[in-house]
């Protein structure tokens, strides 16, 4: 008898509308040459994975699909002679939760070239309240360490900050002793951005600009985006000379309206950050630095833990922009 397992799977019924169901799925012990059986332990939810569960064909192009872009476990069986059963792993970006099933479901299937071997430091849980999220607010951080931001240079801003790139994003740089400046729509996220670690906190409608100006008064040495659309816009002109700005999301919208005043008046620089196809090498570095140097001591006070029965309304939380921290899903 065939290995059944649990997975959350969304299909499209014939009208065209997208429903999903927990089911129960056959486990094939037939892994093709070069991948890896993970039994996924963790996973966590990320907005990628809404659009995936709503039908948004940009993110999943068939279905019926288990979403999931994130997965930590243990190796249950190898056709790859990097890794051996019982391997602590995990898995973020790459085509994970998009077009191959993802970590809403118990079993993974995946190439050997996606998987990051778990660091020590790390608990499979800690590593999925990071996940796609917590490893993009890494190479944001990194991205602004590498060109010269350091704490001396004034606050760094992020936005979109009690999502789940901006909260790690925040925790990471108040652990690495940057003032932070947390940039939110949310009227009672006060507490939570304080706790981890912000030392002020700007109001979105208070900051955004509509004046059409091509400066603004400078009001930060560097800036971890997560929005987009004019709140970037508006972050570019506030930056101080050589100023440095990270984007990863578009939530916000995907249309840039600036001018290149801020870049060759003042020496801006705008660096796009890519957390599914970067290569493992340069995953591995982030990695360590999450579970080591940079890792918050407030980590844990970020997530909460959600059953696949919960997933639903935690789609539709982050999916309508009410998620507060991180959902770390538990199979």
């Amino acid at each position: 008898m065939k290995k059944k397992y649990l997975a959350f799977e969304v299909s499209e019924d014939t009208s065209g509308i997208f429903v999903n169901k927990i089911v129960e799925k056959e486990l094939s012990q037939d892994i093709p040459e070069g991948n890896v059986l993970i039994n996924v332990k963790y996973s966590s939810l990320n907005y990628k994975d809404a659009l995936s569960a709503n039908g948004n064909k940009g993110v999943t192009r068939k279905y019926p699909h288990v979403p999931g872009i994130d997965a930590a476990g243990t190796v249950e069986v190898s056709n790859s002679a990097l890794w051996r059963s019982g391997d602590q792993v995990l898995v973020t970006g790459f085509d994970l939760g998009m077009n191959t099933n993802g970590g809403f479901g118990q079993f993974i299937t995946v190439p050997e070239s996606w998987i990051v071997r778990l660091p020590p430091e790390l608990s499979v849980r800690e590593a999925m309240i990071y996940g796609t999220a917590g490893f993009t607010a890494g190479l944001s951080v990194q991205a602004l360490l590498r060109n010269g931001i350091t704490p001396e240079k004034g606050v760094v801003a992020v936005s979109g900050s009690t999502g789940g790139v901006g909260s790690v994003a925040v925790a990471i740089l108040a652990k690495l002793g940057f003032q932070v400046a947390a940039i939110s729509s949310k009227e009672d996220a006060i507490s939570f951005l304080k706790s981890l670690g912000a030392d002020k906190i700007v109001a979105r409608n208070d900051f955004e600009d509509r004046s059409g100006k091509a400066l603004l008064k400078p009001q930060f040495a560097a800036a971890i985006d997560t929005v987009g659309g004019n709140i970037l816009a508006t972050l570019i002109k506030s930056l101080n000379y050589e100023g440095v700005v990270t984007t990863c999301g578009m939530v916000g919208g995907g249309e840039l309206n600036t001018s290149v005043f801020p870049f060759i008046l003042k020496g801006i620089q705008l660096i796009g950050i890519d957390s599914v196809e970067i290569p493992l090498e340069k995953r591995l570095s982030v990695w360590e630095h999450l579970a080591s140097d940079w890792k918050p001591r407030q980590l844990n006070d970020l997530a909460h833990n959600i059953s696949l029965a919960e997933l639903p309304e935690h789609i539709d939380r982050i999916y309508t922009g009410k998620m507060k921290g991180r959902a770390v899903l538990e199979l």
